[in-house]
Formats: C-alpha cells, structure tokens, sequence
C-alpha cells in the first residue's frame, strides 16, 4: 500500500531551501547551471521542467517541485529546439516548426522565461498559418492559463490575428488599437509585453494593407522594424512587407 503527503507550502519551501544547502554542502556546485530568484533569495540551480504547478529541479539523483507562484524570475539557457522552431517558422515549414514548439511546451510551459513565453505564443501562430484557427485559438487560451500573470496582451494579438484570418478587420482592429497605444506610451519596453507590441504593430499593417490603405501600412511595418522589433519574426515579415510596398510604388511615403 502506497502513503501520500500532501505538502503545505511551507514545507516545500523548507525542503527546498534544505536540499540546496545540502547540496552545496556535499560540494556539487558544478551541478547548478540555472538560477531561480524566490522571496528575494537567488539560487542556483538545475530546471528539468515544469509539471503542473511546479518547476522541477534536480537535487542530487532525484528532483523537487518548487511552486511558480512563489518564483519571480528564472534564468535559463533556452534549448536548441526553441531556435529549431522559429528557424522552421520563418521557412514556412511548419510541420517541422509545430513539432519543436511543441516539444519545447511539453517540457517548459509555464516557466516564466521569455523564451519560454515565445514559444508557447508560437504554436498558435503556427496554427493560424496553417489555417488551423480552432486549434489556434486553443493554444493560445493555453498561453493565457500558462502565463496568467502576463499572457492577456499576447492573448489579445493572438486572437486579432484570428480575426484577421478570417477577414474581421474590425474585430481585429479593436483588439489590437488599445495595444498599440499602451506601446505608443512604452516604446522602450523590454518585457513580455514588448513581443506582443511588434505582433500587434505587425498585423496593424497586415490589415490597412488589406484595405489597401499603403501608406497607414508603410508606416505600421516601419515601426514594427525600428521601435517595436523585440520579435524578430514580426520585424523580419515587416521589412519585407515594407520594401515590396515600396517596390510597388517608389513614391509611397508615411503619412
């Protein structure tokens, strides 16, 4: 017959801090490549995943949970597959992207790191470009449960760009009008929120250059390259979208 403990918060917090101290104690420093900020205190130490409400860490031959809700930041080396995605991405290969992505949300979904958050925001991205809207939608209300403290925004531009798929330009518009101007306010945001600020800028001129409105599209690509470029896809796709506009009309300027 098996025993189950049911730990209180307390408790997990008090194993936790004993087996980091055992383990510096026993001297195996060279164990600890990642770092964990918590109650103000940093620790180092090494992240397996994250499983349930918890990330897993490695403590000698075996592994403890640490809550997320008490964790404030992660430092963590993102893993090859995450480049492995948004490589395939931006070669439309998106059988090939879907896979790493997945494979990265598998195992780190939740952990509070930008990569992290990218990636999960990516598998919806790659589910609209397939076409896919119902499982894109479903992934990225799979971001917003991951991430409640900082998914809403990215959230939002998710869902515009499902609008925008399916041609609701309004719909679209009144998701993505509020963002753009919290990031008018912001332009040198640098945290979860500056990923969804170059999306929304981004799709902005997705959508006047669907009206056929060039030089409002111009100026949204413009942006997206030279203010809002924290997403590297969203900048990469705007600049591409900005010379072919100019190509078409050399005359073409901002308003």
């Amino acid at each position: 017959m098996k025993l189950r403990c049911s730990l209180s918060l307390r408790q997990r917090l008090f194993a936790f801090s004993f087996s980091l101290a055992t383990l510096c104690f026993l001297g195996f420093p060279a164990l600890a490549q990642d770092k964990i900020v918590s109650k103000g205190q940093t620790q180092d130490v090494k992240i397996l995943g994250v499983s349930g409400a918890n990330v897993q860490i490695q403590v000698g031959t075996g592994t403890i949970g640490v809550p997320l809700a008490i964790i404030t930041s992660v430092t963590k080396e993102a893993p090859a597959e995450v480049a492995e995605a948004n490589k395939a991405f931006e070669a439309k290969d998106y059988a090939k992207a879907l896979t790493f992505a997945k494979a990265v949300n598998g195992k780190f979904l939740g952990l509070p790191v930008d990569w992290a958050r990218e990636t999960a925001s990516l598998v919806g991205d790659i589910y609209v470009a397939q076409g896919k809207l119902t499982e894109a939608e479903a992934a990225y209300k799979d971001f917003q449960r991951a991430y409640p403290r900082g998914g809403s925004i990215q959230v939002d531009v998710g869902m515009a760009r499902i609008a925008f798929s399916r041609k609701n330009f309004d719909e679209a518009l009144a998701k993505l009008e509020p963002i753009a101007e919290a990031a008018q306010k912001n332009p040198f945001e640098t945290g979860p929120d500056a990923i969804a600020y170059s999306q929304a800028f981004f799709l902005l001129g997705q959508i006047a250059e669907a009206r056929q409105q060039n030089a409002p599209a111009l100026e949204y690509y413009l942006k997206t390259v030279t203010l809002f470029h924290r997403d590297a896809n969203a900048a990469r796709q705007a600049q591409e979208r900005a010379d072919s506009l100019r190509k078409q009309d050399p005359s073409l300027t901002i308003p």
